[in-house]
C-alpha cells in the first residue's frame, strides 16, 4: 500500500522524504517504507530492459541532489592512492622496465605522461588481454615511477565522509545486487540445452545494470568501500540468497542457481558430506595422481556476494562488462584479498569452464586480464599461498587439464610401454587453451617467497615432475623409409610452444632463486626428484641401453631439468657434480637420448628424413632457434658434456659414431660397404659427426663462461652471420641467463655489450627506393679476434647463415690485408679454461679411439678417399689443435692390440704405425692377386687394428660391460665380445669379407706434413728448418686456409714436445714425393679431370659474369637518370640536332631504328598523371605545421590552388565566359603532368605488346585494361604513348636562322600567321595514322584528370572548356619543370626532370588539337597587343557582358595560346616577337598593379615630380619600385624561356640569382647580349613599342577603369613557393597521442586504422565502412579530392605511410625511426620513435617530382577500400 503512494509521487521528492526518515534516529518506519518500495521497484520478474527501476536507484541513491552531482560530491571524498583505471583489449598502456618490480606493471598514458621516465628503458604496448594501471602501487612498481597524482598521495588528505551521504547507498545497493543476481540466475540454461546466443542475449540485456556499477566503481575510493561492504558482508548474503519463503520466483531461482553448480562438476559441501567422500577421481591409476586432494577440483561453497558474482561470470564466459566491474574495485584493498581468495577458490572452475568454452582464446584473455592484476603482487601472492594452498591448487589444475589428452607413448618398446605423453594434436594443445593457468604459475613462481614455499614442498615437487614427464617424448617422429607421408602433421608447434611453455618458462623462473649458496639444499632435491623420474621414465618406456631404431623425439624436459639445475648448482652454489650425479649405468642411459637428437639433427640435413615432409626440418630448426635453444639444445649438449667427463671416453667416441652410423666409413680401405646409409648420405654424416665432437669439447656456455661472456659470443655469432637492427638482435640473443630487460647488479648491460663488439650503420637511403635500416656490423677486432664459427654453427637456423658468415669473414680478411689467396678455413679459437668439476671432459680429446679415427682420416684425406671433404680435415684438425691445448696426463697401456702406446696425443701424434689389418669385400684393389707384387704400396685403405681388427663397436660393448659389471663379483671375467668382425655384416648380404693386411709407415705428423704438401701443391713445401724460420713470427697463423692450421699444429706440437720436433725435422728433411696411388689409376686420373674440368667451368663463369656486369653498367648509363654531360645529348629528345636528316628513332621492341612517318608513327613511352602539386604551393617557403592540438589549425585558402580558383569565379561573375575561358590557365589542382623515361617504339608494336600483356595470367601490379604497362626496355611504369611528328630536320635551319626584320614587320607576319588557320605539312581531309593516335593521345590525357577538374566554364563541355584545358596542360608541365628545376632558371643546363621532359612532342600533339577551335578573329588578342584601335568598341548589346580586359589577362597563358594555334612549326624569330609584345602587357600590368599599392600620397608624389626625393621615408624608392617591377615579372620570362627551350633546343645558361632577370632577357632576345658594364639593369629597357606606348597604355587603362571592383583583379602576385609536404614534429608521440583518441569528423567515432593526409592534414578513416561515400572509402576519396588521385597518408597506429596512386597504393615505409635508426611498423615494440629528416625530404621529393610509380615497387590494387 505505502510503496504504491511512494510509486505515484515523483522520484525526487520520495528520495528526499526517505532520506530524511533515515536519518531520525529511530528509522524503523523509514527503513520499512525503503524495503517495501524496492521490492515493488526491484522485482526480478520484470523483464530487464524495462529501466525504471534503474532510474529509481539512482534517484534514491542520490536524495534530494541530481545524480551527476551526487557523484561530484561522492568523487570529493576520493581517497584512493591507487590508480587502478582497467581497460580493455587494444588499449594503448606503457611499460617501463626501469620503474616495475614484476614484468606485467603497467600504466595508463596518463600516469605514464604525468611521471618522470626520461632514459628509461619503456615502451608503449597495444593490450591483448586488457589491464590495468598499477600507478600508485608500490608493490608492482618502483615508487619514482608514479605521476604527480599519486607520488603526492593526495587520496590521504581527503575529510572523512558524512555519514549521510552513502546513508542510502548501503540500504539500496545490496538489494540491487541480488537483483543482478537473480536475473544471471534465472538467465542460465546449461549449455547442452540451449544455444551459446542466449547466454549473450541475457547480457546484453543486463548490460545498463551492469554500466550502473561500473559508474558507481568510477565515483572513487568511499564508493568503492561501500561496496566492498556490500559484497563481501556474509549475512546479508544469507538473508537475501535464499529468497523469502513466500516468493516463489526467488525460490525457483535458488534451484536453478544450484543445479548450475552441480552440473559444473562442483558439489556444494554440504551435499558431499551427505554422499560420503567422493570416489577418488580417475586419476588413480597414473600413479601421481592418487597425491591429489580430491577437494581442490570439485567443492565449491558461496558465503558472499562476491563469490556469486565471480562465479557467475565464469558461468558466463567472463563477459567483458563484469570483468571490468570486478577490477575496478581492485583498489580497495580489503576488495582485494577477498576478491583474491575467491578467484583461487573457483580456480579449477575456471579451468573446466575454460575447456568447454567455444570461444576460448577470449575467455584466456580475459582470465589473464584479472590473475595478472592478482598475482602479480607478491605480498598478495605469497598472503594466498599460505592461506588457500595456491601452489597446490594450480599444479593440481595442470595436471587435471593435461590428464584429458593423455595417449600412450609409442617410443622405445611400443606394445609393453606404461609411460603416457600429452597428445599434440588435442585441440587443448593445438590451440594453446592452457596458457592462462601457465601464465599464471610462472608468474607466482616469480615471487621468491612463493617459489621457495613450493620446492620446500616435496609432495608438490614430486607432482610437478609427473606433469613434466606428461610432455617427455612427445610428438615422437617415426622415420618414414618407403614412401613418402601422405599428410603433413603440424603438430610440432604445439609440442614446441607446449614444452617452452609449460616446462621451460617454469623451470626458468625456479632457477632464478637458486643462485646463492644457502638454496643448495632446493636444488638437491629438484635433482633427486629429476633422477627418480627420469629412472621411472626408463623403466616405463623399457629403455635397457639400445635405442629403437629411426624414432627421435625432441622433446625431454625431464633431462633439461636436470640439465640445468646441475648447472646452476655448480656455477651459482658452488656444489660438487659427484655428488649429483647418479652411478655409471644411469649415466649412460641419461645420453641416450639427448646423443640421438644430435644424431638426428644431421641425418634430417643429409636428407634422410625426407620422406617425412617438411615439418620434420621445422622441427630441427625450431629445436635450435633462439627463442628455443636455451632451453633445448643447450641444456642437451650440456648434459652430453657432463655424461663425456663422466663415463669412458673410448666408450663414448664409438658411441657417437655408432650413433651418427659412420662406423663403416672409419675403414684404411678404399671400398667398405655402409650397411646404415647411401653414398651420398656418408659425407655430411661423418661431417656431423666431427663437428659435434668439435662443439662438444669446445663449448663452454655452461662450463665456466661467465654471463657476460655468453652475452657477448651470444651477440658475436649473430653479428657475423649478417648485419643485425637492434631489434632483431634483442629477438636473436636467447633471454637466458641473460634478462635483456631491468638491470641485473653487476652483469654488464646488452647496450654496452653492443657498443663494445659492434658498429652502428645509420640508415642509409639506396637510390633503387629501398629504405635502409639503422644497422649493427661487427667491430674489426671481433673478426679478427672473437669470430667463433663453432658457436655460429651451434647457433644457425638456415645452413646458409654458416656460409653468409664465412662470406663476410673472407671479405674482411681481404680488405684488412690479412689473407688474400684462396678461401680462408674458419679460424680456430682458444677456449676460456673448463671449469675444474668437468675436467674430465678433456679425456675425449686423450683417447685412442678418438686417436685412431684421427688417423684414419688423415690417411683417407691424403689419398683421396670417397666422400672425404675439406670440412672433414678441418674438423679433424680442429680436434688435434683442442687436444693440444688442452692437456691430459697419459694414461700409459701396453697392451697387445693397441695402435698407440698411451692415450696422450702429443706422444701418439710421432707414433709411426706400420701395419694395419683391413677387412675388405673381394672386389677392393687392396687383394692381393697372386703372384702381383705387394699392394702395400697403393695402400688405400683400412679398418683399425694391427695384428687383430680394432672395431668401434666391439670396443663399446667391452667397456659397456665393463661398466655394467663393474659392481657384480663377475668382473674379474669380463665378458670379452665375440671376434667383432662378424658382428657389423648386416644379415642378408653375402659375407665376401676378405682379411688383408696393408703397408702404411706412417704417423701422425708424418701425414699432416704430407697433407700440407698436396694442399700447397708442392714437394717439400716444408724445408727441414722451417721451424726456426717459424719462431721469429708466431703471429701470422691466426687466420689462413688449412695449410696455414697444418702449420700452426705442427708449430704447437714442436713447441710442446722434442720428440715431435725431431720427428718433424727428419720428416722435412727426407725429401721425397707424396706416395700416391699407381698413377694410371682411374680413379685419380678421373679426379683430375675432374679439378681441371671445375677449373675452366668457373674461368668461364667469371668472364660470362664481367661481360653481363658491362653490359648492364651502359645499359644503366642510358636508361636511368645517370647526370652526366655526355648522355644529355642522347637524351634530350627535344633538342633536334641541326642534321640534314630526319630524326631517327630506335624502336624497343622490334629494335629497328628509324623515322616516325604518318602510316607508322613512332611514339615516346610517357606516364600521364593527374597532378595538385602546383596546386598546393603557398606563399611563403615555410612548409606548414601538422596540428598536434585543438588549438592549431590549418587554413587552405592560401594555396595557389584556391587563389586561381577565387580570381577566376570573379572574372566570370564580370566578363563573358568564353573571354574569360582564355585569359587565365587552370590544371593547378588536377593538371595533367606528362613524363617520359625516354624510350620509344612503333606504335603498331606497342599494341601488340599490350595484347601480350593482356593474355598473360600473371599480372603485377597494374591495370592493362587502363592501358597500364610497363615500358619493354627499363620496365618503368607507363600508361600511354606520345607521337612523334615525323619531323624533317631540313627546315629547322631556316627555321632558327636570326633575322634583322624589323619589330613591325614582324609584327604583321605574326597577324597574317594567325589568319591563315592550321596551315598543316599533312592534308587536314584525309586521317593518317598518325593523326588517329594524337586524337588517342588527347583522348588519354582527358581521361587522366576527373571532369571537375575540366569544366570551369559556364556550359560544361563547351569547346572554350576544352581549349582552356588543351593550354592548360602545357602551362602545367611547364611550371611543373620549373619547380623541378628549384623555381628558377639559375641553375641552367637540362635538369634531371627536363630530361623526363617531352614538352616537345607534347606541344606538337596539343598544337594539332587546338587547330580544331579557331579563334575569334573579329576579337583577336594580338591586335589589341600591337594596335590602337580607332573606336571604342564599348556599344555592345547591354547583356552582353564585355570581354577581359588586357590588363586582366594573364601572359603566359597568352603566350601559349599564340604558340598553339600558330601553324607549326612556329619560326623562331615570330616567337621572339610574341614575348616581346606580351612582356610589354606584363610590364604594363606590374605597373598598374604597384601603383595600386601607393597610398595617395606617393601616387600625389610621383606624378608630380617623377622620381621620390621628398617622401623619403617612404617604402618605395625608385630601386625597391625596379625590383618590385623584374620579381613580378620573372615568371613570365622563366617560362617564355623554357618554352623557347623546348622548342628549339636553345640551351639555357646558368647565372647568379641576382642576375636572372637580365640573364633571362638576354636569352629571349629583349636585351643586347652585350653585357653593361656594373650600371643598374632597368626592366623597361626590354619594352619594344610598335605603336606609341602612352597610346597602346591609355588603352589598356581604359579597359578598367569603367568597372568597379578592379582591385582584387588587378594585383595579382605571381611568385609561389615551392610545395611542401607538412611539418612534422619530432616526436611521434605528440601526433601519436594526440590522433588515436581523435573522433572523426564525418561520423564522430574514433576511427579503428586513423590515418592523416600529409598534404593538407586532413584526419581521416582507413577502410573505415562509416565514412564510405559512393562505395569508395575515405582514404581513396580524400586522395581523389585533395591530390587527384595522388594520396600520403600517415596511418597513426602503424607509424607508416602509404601511397595512393589512382586505383593502386602501396606501403612506402616510415618517416619515424627509432634510436637506434629501425621503423616500428604497427608500433609493435612502441619504442620512441623520432623524424627521420633525410627520409621525409626524400618522400617530399618524390611527391614533387611524381615519381612514386618508379621508385616504389611493391603496388597492389586497392578497390576503393583505403
Amino acid at each position: 500500500m505505502m510503496a504504491a503512494l511512494l510509486l505515484r509521487r515523483d522520484k525526487k521528492s520520495t528520495a528526499a522524504h526517505l532520506k530524511s526518515d533515515l536519518n531520525r534516529t529511530d528509522n524503523s518506519s523509514g527503513v520499512r517504507q525503503l524495503q517495501e518500495l524496492l521490492d515493488s521497484v526491484l522485482n526480478p520478474e520484470k523483464p530487464p530492459a524495462d529501466t525504471e527501476a534503474l532510474d529509481w536507484c539512482k534517484c534514491l541513491i542520490a536524495g534530494e541532489e541530481g545524480f551527476e552531482e551526487f557523484c561530484k560530491t561522492v568523487r570529493s571524498y576520493d581517497n584512493a592512492t591507487l590508480c587502478g583505471l582497467v581497460w580493455t583489449a587494444n588499449f594503448v598502456a606503457y611499460r617501463c622496465r626501469t620503474c616495475g618490480i614484476s614484468p606485467c606493471m603497467s600504466l595508463c598514458a596518463e600516469c605514464f605522461n604525468n611521471g618522470d621516465h626520461t632514459g628509461h628503458d619503456f615502451n608503449m604496448f597495444r593490450s591483448q588481454a586488457g589491464g590495468a594501471c598499477d600507478c600508485g602501487d608500490s608493490n608492482v612498481m618502483r615508487e619514482t615511477g608514479f605521476c604527480r597524482r599519486h607520488r603526492l598521495r593526495t587520496g590521504e588528505n581527503v575529510p572523512s565522509v558524512p555519514r549521510d551521504l552513502l546513508l542510502m547507498s548501503e540500504m539500496v545497493l545490496p538489494r540491487f545486487i541480488i537483483c543482478i543476481i537473480q536475473y544471471l540466475r534465472d538467465g542460465y540454461t546449461e549449455p547442452d540445452t540451449s544455444a551459446e546466443r542466449d547466454l549473450q542475449k541475457v547480457l546484453q540485456q543486463l548490460e545498463p545494470q551492469i554500466t550502473f556499477l561500473e559508474e558507481l566503481t568510477k565515483m572513487g575510493g568511499a564508493m568503492r568501500t561501500v561496496l566492498t561492504k556490500i559484497l563481501t558482508n556474509q549475512q546479508t548474503f544469507k538473508d537475501l540468497s535464499m529468497g523469502q519463503e513466500e516468493n516463489v520466483f526467488a525460490k525457483k531461482n535458488y534451484e536453478n542457481y544450484l543445479s548450475a553448480l552441480k552440473n559444473s562438476g562442483l558439489v556444494s559441501v554440504e551435499e558431499k558430506a551427505q554422499t560420503g567422500a567422493a570416489e577418488p577421481t580417475q586419476g588413480s591409476e597414473t600413479g601421481a595422481l592418487g597425491l591429489l586432494d580430491p577437494s581442490i577440483m570439485d567443492s565449491l561453497k558461496h558465503k558472499c556476494f562476491l563469490e556469486e558474482l565471480l562465479f557467475w561470470t565464469i558461468k558466463y564466459e567472463f563477459p567483458q562488462k563484469m570483468v571490468t566491474f570486478l577490477l575496478n574495485m581492485l583498489p580497495d584493498q580489503d576488495y582485494k584479498i577477498t576478491f583474491t581468495k575467491t578467484f583461487v577458490q573457483h580456480y579449477a572452475f575456471i579451468m573446466k569452464t575454460l575447456m568447454k568454452s567455444q570461444e576460448s582464446d577470449t575467455m584466456s584473455n580475459r582470465i589473464v586480464h584479472i590473475s595478472v592484476q592478482l598475482f602479480s603482487n607478491e605480498d598478495l601472492a605469497r598472503h594466498v599461498t599460505e592461506e588457500c594452498q595456491l601452489l597446490d591448487i594450480m599444479v593440481t589444475v595442470l595436471l587435471y587439464m593435461m590428464e584429458s589428452c593423455l595417449i600412450k607413448s609409442e617410443l622405445q618398446d611400443e606394445e609393453n610401454s606404461r609411460h603416457v605423453v600429452v597428445n599434440c594434436s588435442e585441440a587443448l594443445l593445438k590451440n594453446n587453451t592452457y596458457w592462462p593457468l601457465v601464465s599464471d604459475f610462472i608468474n607466482i613462481l616469480s615471487h621468491q617467497s612463493v617459489a621457495k614455499k613450493f620446492l620446500e614442498d616435496h609432495s608438490l615437487l614430486m607432482l610437478w615432475m609427473s606433469f613434466v614427464s606428461f610432455f617427455q617424448g612427445m610428438n615422437l617422429n617415426k622415420r618414414e623409409l618407403s614412401e613418402h607421408v601422405e599428410f603433413e602433421s603440424q603438430t610440432y608447434y604445439a609440442a614446441f610452444a607446449a614444452e617452452l611453455e609449460a616446462c621451460a618458462q617454469p623451470m626458468w623462473g625456479l632457477l632464478t632463486h637458486c643462485k646463492v649458496k644457502e638454496t643448495q639444499e632446493y636444488t638437491k632435491t629438484v635433482v633427486r626428484y629429476c633422477l627418480e623420474t627420469l629412472q621411472i621414465w626408463f623403466d616405463a618406456i623399457g629403455f635397457v641401453d639400445e635405442l629403437a631404431p629411426n624414432q627421435v623425439t625432441f622433446h625431454l624436459p625431464l633431462h633439461r631439468y636436470y640439465a640445468m639445475f646441475l648447472s646452476k648448482a655448480v656455477k651459482c652454489q658452488g656444489l660438487d657434480l659427484e655428488s649429483l650425479l647418479p652411478d655409471q649405468e644411469m649415466l649412460m642411459r641419461i645420453m641416450v637420448h639427448p646423443l640421438q637428437i644430435q644424431a638426428s639433427l644431421s641425418e634430417i640435413h643429409s636428407n634422410m628424413w625426407v620422406r617425412n615432409g617438411l615439418q620434420i626440418k621445422g622441427q630441427a630448426m625450431t629445436y635450435v632457434q633462439s627463442h628455443f635453444c636455451n632451453s633445448m639444445i643447450d641444456p642437451d649438449i650440456f648434459l652430453l658434456q657432463v655424461c663425456a667427463s663422466r663415463l669412458d671416453p673410448d666408450y663414448f667416441i664409438s658411441s657417437v659414431f655408432e650413433r651418427f652410423k659412420v662406423v663403416d666409413l672409419l675403414t684404411m680401405a678404399s671400398v667398405h660397404q655402409n650397411t646404415a646409409l647411401d653414398g651420398e648420405q656418408e659425407r655430411p654424416m661423418l661431417e656431423g659427426a666431427l663437428t659435434f665432437l668439435v662443439i662438444l669439447s669446445s663449448l663452454r656456455i655452461h662450463l665456466g663462461m661467465a654471463d657476460d661472456e655468453i652475452l657477448r659470443a651470444e651477440m658475436v655469432s649473430q653479428l657475423c652471420m649478417n648485419d643485425r637492427t637492434h631489434s632483431s638482435l634483442l629477438d636473436l640473443i636467447p633471454e637466458n641467463p641473460n634478462p635483456k630487460s631491468g638491470i641485473v647488479p653487476g652483469s654488464c648491460s646488452f647496450e654496452e655489450m653492443l657498443s663494445a663488439v659492434a658498429d652502428f650503420k645509420a640508415p642509409v637511403f639506396e637510390l633503387g627506393g629501398s629504405m635502409q635500416q639503422g644497422m649493427y656490423t661487427p667491430k674489426a677486432e671481433v673478426w679478427e679476434k672473437e669470430f667463433d664459427p663453432i658457436m655460429v654453427i651451434l647457433r644457425t637456423v638456415y645452413r646458409r647463415d654458416v656460409q653468409s658468415a664465412m662470406d663476410r669473414y673472407s671479405a674482411f680478411l681481404k680488405q684488412s690485408g690479412m689473407h688474400t689467396t684462396g678461401n680462408p678455413w674458419p679460424p680456430y679459437k682458444e677456449r676460456t679454461p673448463l671449469h675444474p668439476c668437468y675436467k674430465g671432459l678433456d679425456r675425449l680429446l686423450h683417447c685412442k679411439t678418438l686417436h685412431i679415427v684421427i688417423f684414419t682420416l688423415l690417411y683417407k684425406i691424403w689419398l683421396d678417399h670417397s666422400n672425404m671433404s675439406e670440412h672433414v680435415l678441418c674438423m679433424v684438425l680442429y680436434l688435434i689443435e683442442l687436444g693440444l691445448d688442452n692437456q691430459e696426463p697419459c694414461i700409459e697401456e701396453h697392451c697387445h692390440d693397441s695402435w698407440f702406446p698411451g692415450t696422450n696425443l702429443l706422444s701418439n701424434l710421432h707414433h709411426v704405425i706400420n701395419y694395419v689389418r683391413v677387412r675388405v669385400p673381394e672386389t677392393a684393389p687392396e687383394v692381393k692377386r697372386e703372384r702381383e707384387p705387394p699392394a702395400s704400396t697403393s695402400a688405400e685403405a683400412s679398418n683399425f687394428g694391427q695384428a687383430q681388427v680394432f672395431s668401434l663397436v666391439a670396443e663399446r660393448r667391452r667397456k659397456f660391460q665393463e661398466i655394467i659389471n663393474r659392481s657384480s663379483t663377475e668382473a674379474s671375467q669380463a665378458v670379452r665380445p665375440k671376434s667383432s668382425s662378424t658382428r657389423w655384416v648386416p644379415p642378408g648380404t653375402p659375407p665376401q669379407l676378405v682379411t688383408e693386411i696393408l703397408e702404411i709407415h706412417e704417423s701422425m705428423l708424418s701425414l699432416l706434413i704430407k697433407l700440407h704438401q698436396k694442399l700447397s701443391a708442392k714437394q717439400n713445401s716444408l724445408s727441414a728448418t722451417w721451424l726456426e724460420d717459424m719462431d721469429a713470427n708466431p703471429n701470422r697463423h691466426a687466420h689462413g686456409d688449412g695449410i696455414t692450421a697444418i702449420e700452426r699444429i705442427l708449430t704447437k706440437a714442436a713447441t710442446r714436445s722434442h720428440q715431435s720436433k725431431r720427428s718433424i725435422q727428419e720428416i722435412c728433411g727426407k725429401v721425397f714425393p707424396p706416395v700416391a696411388p699407381k698413377k694410371n689409376s682411374p680413379t685419380a686420373k678421373k679426379t683430375m679431370d675432374k679439378e681441371e674440368r671445375r677449373q675452366r667451368a668457373r674461368e668461364r663463369q667469371q668472364k660470362l659474369l664481367a661481360e653481363f656486369a658491362s653490359r648492364q653498367k651502359s645499359f644503366m648509363e642510358t636508361a636511368m637518370d645517370v647526370e652526366s654531360p655526355d648522355t644529355e645529348a642522347a637524351m634530350d629528345l627535344g633538342a633536334s640536332e641541326v642534321k640534314e636528316s630526319e630524326v631517327l628513332y630506335d624502336c624497343v621492341i622490334c629494335g629497328q631504328s628509324g623515322p616516325s612517318t604518318e602510316d607508322r608513327p613512332t611514339g615516346l613511352v610517357v606516364l600521364l598523371q593527374a597532378s595538385s602539386v602546383l596546386g598546393h604551393r603557398c606563399k611563403s617557403d615555410e612548409a606548414k605545421k601538422l596540428p598536434t592540438t585543438d588549438e592549431e589549425r590549418i587554413y587552405p585558402a592560401d594555396t595557389c590552388g584556391a587563389a586561381h580558383d577565387v580570381r577566376l569565379a570573379l572574372m566570370q561573375s564580370f566578363f563573358k565566359d568564353s573571354s574569360c575561358l582564355q585569359s587565365v590557365s587552370i590544371g593547378w589542382d588536377g593538371g595533367v603532368y606528362v613524363q617520359t623515361c625516354g624510350h620509344t617504339l612503333h606504335i603498331d608494336c606497342h599494341k601488340s605488346y599490350m595484347e601480350s600483356l593482356r593474355n598473360d595470367q600473371v599480372m603485377q601490379g597494374f591495370s592493362v585494361d587502363k592501358g597500364e604497362f610497363t615500358c619493354p626496355l627499363c620496365r618503368q611504369f607507363a600508361n600511354s604513348v606520345l607521337p612523334c611528328r615525323p619531323g624533317r630536320s631540313t627546315e629547322v635551319v631556316s627555321w632558327h636562322m636570326p633575322s634583322n626584320k624589323k619589330t613591325s614587320v614582324l609584327v604583321k607576319e605574326v597577324e597574317d600567321l594567325q589568319e591563315q588557320l592550321g596551315f598543316f605539312p599533312v592534308s587536314t581531309t584525309t586521317e593518317s595514322n598518325l593523326s588517329k593516335e594524337m586524337e588517342l593521345v588527347i583522348k588519354d590525357i582527358k581521361n587522366t584528370t576527373q571532369r571537375k577538374y575540366m569544366d570551369y566554364g559556364k556550359n560544361p563541355g563547351s569547346p572554350d572548356n576544352d581549349f582552356l584545358f588543351m593550354y592548360s596542360v602545357a602551362r602545367t608541365n611547364l611550371e611543373l619543370e620549373l619547380v623541378h628545376r628549384g623555381g628558377n632558371l639559375c641553375s641552367g643546363g637540362a635538369s634531371g626532370a627536363a630530361k623526363r621532359s617531352c614538352l616537345n612532342q607534347l606541344f606538337h600533339v596539343l598544337a594539332m588539337h587546338m587547330r580544331l577551335y579557331s579563334i575569334d578573329s573579329a576579337y583577336n588578342p594580338w591586335t589589341r597587343l600591337t594596335q590602337v584601335p580607332c573606336v571604342v568598341p564599348y556599344s555592345c548589346l547591354d547583356d552582353e557582358r564585355p570581354e577581359v580586359p588586357m590588363l586582366f589577362r594573364d601572359c603566359p597563358s597568352l603566350l601559349i595560346i599564340f604558340v598553339l594555334t600558330m601553324p607549326q612549326p612556329l619560326r623562331k624569330e615570330h616567337f621572339i616577337c610574341l614575348v616581346r609584345m606580351l612582356y610589354n602587357l606584363q610590364y604594363t600590368q606590374a605597373l598598374a598593379a604597384l601603383s595600386a599599392k601607393f597610398s595617395p600620397e606617393e601616387r600625389q608624389a610621383w606624378s608630380t615630380s617623377g622620381t621620390l626625393k621628398k617622401l623619403s621615408s617612404s617604402v618605395w624608392s625608385p630601386q625597391s619600385i625596379e625590383y618590385s617591377l623584374q620579381q613580378f615579372c620573372l615568371p613570365y620570362l622563366r617560362l617564355s624561356c623554357l618554352l623557347q627551350h623546348h622548342l628549339y633546343g636553345d640551351n639555357l645558361s646558368g647565372c647568379p640569382e641576382e642576375e636572372e632577370f637580365s640573364g633571362l632577357a638576354g636569352c629571349l632576345g629583349l636585351l643586347d647580349p652585350a653585357p653593361q658594364p656594373s650600371n643598374p639593369m632597368y626592366s623597361a629597357s626590354c619594352l619594344d613599342w610598335t605603336v606609341s606606348a602612352f597610346d597602346l597604355m591609355s588603352q589598356w587603362c581604359s579597359e578598367v577603369t569603367g568597372l568597379a571592383d578592379t582591385q582584387t583583379l588587378l594585383v595579382q602576385d605571381l611568385q609561389w613557393a615551392s610545395p611542401h609536404l607538412l611539418h612534422l614534429p619530432d616526436n611521434y608521440n605528440t601526433i601519436f597521442q594526440y590522433y588515436h583518441k581523435k573522433a572523426c569528423t564525418a561520423c564522430k567515432k574514433v576511427p579503428k586504422d586513423p590515418a592523416l593526409c600529409l598534404v593538407c592534414g586532413t584526419f581521416v578513416c582507413l577502410k573505415g565502412l562509416c565514412c564510405k561515400q559512393h562505395g569508395i572509402c575515405e582514404c581513396v576519396w580524400h586522395s581523389q579530392h585533395c591530390g587527384a588521385a595522388t594520396g600520403i597518408f600517415l596511418l597513426i597506429n602503424a607509424s607508416v605511410i602509404i601511397i595512393i596512386r589512382g586505383h593502386r597504393f602501396c606501403l612506402w615505409g616510415s618517416v619515424y625511426l627509432d634510436a637506434h635508426g629501425e621503423e616500428d611498423r604497427d608500433l609493435r615494440r612502441g619504442k620512441p620513435l623520432f623524424l627521420c629528416v633525410e627520409r621525409y625530404r626524400v618522400l617530399e621529393q618524390q611527391w614533387v617530382s611524381h615519381t612514386f610509380d618508379h621508385i616504389n615497387k611493391r603496388w597492389g590494387p586497392h578497390y576503393n577500400g583505403l
